[in-house]
């Protein structure tokens, strides 16, 4: 099978996530500035980059900051700066979300294609260097991540490291074979989870399911079993690693930064398209991008 381009653009992703935090000396006064109220915005994988985005800003204590669904925007609530997200600037509930705010909130877009989306946003920070030809988003979701985590304070050279080591290492049969997946997240590595998750969804079309952590032990759990796999984003609640053992699924959990263990998993969700004979590069019933009539 030919390679896909998938491959090819998670292959990439360290070179992006260092050009991205360059980025931030001439893009960082467009993104919210401390202490402003936020709104994160975008659809599918948008969404939950802009959910681990919330999470972090309030956590280094940043501001208020929240995340949505663009179709989901809470009209009546002010914010003092509301930030997209879309990879392919063509998005419909999110390019009517920035025409309803014009003049009334700041917005800035992050964006790879800013031709159509920039003339609706009051900025743009243009990130065309992590466009993708695949239809499942990998490298411009994490390098958005990259450079947004880069403007909260982080350093994100431990992260690349660990991405660029992961992309040589052969991914396990113990995990190919596996016929259910269910990803965890605490903090911001919720949006991780929900975003690994949505990627075997479309890659590989597989049952996948994602919770907060420790939520899972309030019911999910019950679908444990030899065979499934339970891949937790950071460090684990107590004891779960043992509850999971219980039940004979796989747990996966390890040191590596949350984002690189993204790396991870979309690799994984890559070699269980290749052994499916499915193409990641156009998912069934999947276009880039939801334009809407």
């Amino acid at each position: 099978m030919t390679r896909s381009f998938m491959a090819d653009e998670i292959a990439s992703q360290p070179a992006c996530w260092r050009q991205a935090a360059k980025l931030i000396h001439s893009a960082g006064d467009r993104l919210p500035a401390k202490g402003a109220s936020v709104a994160v915005v975008g659809c599918g994988t948008s969404r939950y980059i802009g959910e681990c985005y919330a999470a972090l800003r309030e956590a280094a204590g940043l501001g208020h900051t929240d995340a949505f669904a663009a179709s989901e925007f809470p009209g009546r609530r002010r914010y003092d700066h509301v930030l997209a997200i879309s990879r392919s600037g063509t998005t419909t509930e999110v390019l009517h979300l920035l025409e309803w705010l014009r003049g009334v909130t700041p917005t800035t877009v992050i964006t790879a294609v800013p031709r159509e989306i920039g003339d609706r946003a009051d900025t743009v920070i243009d990130l065309s260097f992590s466009d993708e030809r695949s239809v499942v988003q990998t490298r411009f979701a994490t390098t958005t991540l990259a450079l947004l985590r880069t403007h909260t304070g982080e350093d994100l050279a431990k992260a690349t490291a660990e991405a660029e080591m992961l992309l040589v290492e052969p991914v396990p049969d113990r995990v190919r074979t596996a016929s259910q997946f269910t990803f965890l997240g605490t903090g911001w590595t919720i949006g991780l989870a929900h975003e690994a998750a949505l990627k075997f969804r479309e890659a590989t079309l597989s049952w996948t399911e994602s919770y907060p952590a420790w939520e899972y032990r309030h019911g999910p759990i019950s679908i444990g079993e030899p065979g499934r796999v339970t891949w937790m984003f950071g460090k684990p609640p107590p004891g779960l690693a043992e509850d999971v053992a219980k039940t004979g699924a796989l747990f996966i959990e390890s040191a590596l930064d949350p984002l690189a263990d993204l790396v991870r998993a979309q690799l994984v969700a890559a070699a269980i398209a290749t052994d499916r004979g499915l193409d990641p590069d156009s998912p069934r019933n999947l276009t880039r991008s939801v334009v809407l009539r």
